[in-house]
């Protein structure tokens, strides 16, 4: 799917009042988001970092220790900066089994308690279910699912932003 059609350029047109730079990588951990948001924060100067990462560490196994240090740091760095954070909540597929899958999703909620920060839920959830949505490799959402994606995080940066 070409970058133009996901659903960050979409939400562009929606919210024209706003700048929205899309600084995500694809299949970025956030060890690569921790390396790389210094820069984007001191290029851009953004009034809300949406922080959507996790899900790369998740199928890679990666400790959920780790992944609750990585995500407290750039939640720190973005606050730092200025910046209001929104934290979007990220699962794992049911098949990590329910002691991994619970451990990672329980990071997103103690963080957003623990760091004071508004938890946007999984938008994923009421999209991977649906195969017509869903790329071949049954992870990514497809060139479908971007408008329903739009939908559902509009709201929240809108109420972030407030």
């Amino acid at each position: 799917m070409d970058k133009n059609e996901g659903w960050v350029e979409k939400l562009k047109a929606e919210l024209p009042q706003h700048t929205i730079i899309n600084a995500s990588v694809s299949g970025e951990t956030t060890a690569g988001g921790l390396r790389r948001l210094p820069a984007v924060l001191k290029s851009s100067q953004p009034d809300l970092v949406l922080i959507e990462l996790g899900g790369n560490d998740g199928l890679r196994g990666f400790s959920t220790k780790k992944l609750k240090s990585n995500l407290t740091k750039l939640i720190e760095i973005s606050e730092k900066s200025g910046a209001k954070v929104l934290l979007s909540e990220v699962m794992v597929p049911p098949n990590y089994g329910p002691r991994y899958s619970k451990s990672f999703n329980q990071v997103y909620f103690d963080l957003a308690d623990k760091k004071n920060v508004m938890l946007m839920p999984f938008f994923m959830t009421e999209i991977a279910p649906k195969s017509e949505l869903m790329q071949r490799d049954g992870i990514h959402p497809n060139i479908k699912a971007q408008p329903i994606i739009v939908d559902f995080v509009k709201p929240w940066i809108e109420k972030a932003l407030k």
